[in-house]
């Protein structure tokens, strides 16, 4: 019984916090490649203006 309190303990202590923060970086991601991607596209209208 001991045991099974232990294994919830550190899934509690550890698990939440890493599930948490794969979920964050994920988001994180998707956020810099849209911001890549607007970046990328001011630089296309700014060459384009240019010529």
């Amino acid at each position: 019984m001991q045991e099974l309190e232990d294994f919830l303990f550190q899934i509690g202590n550890f698990g939440f916090p890493l599930v948490l923060a794969i979920y964050l970086l994920l988001r994180f991601e998707k956020k810099l490649e849209k911001l890549s991607n607007a970046i990328s596209n001011l630089e296309n209208t700014i060459n384009n203006k240019k010529k």
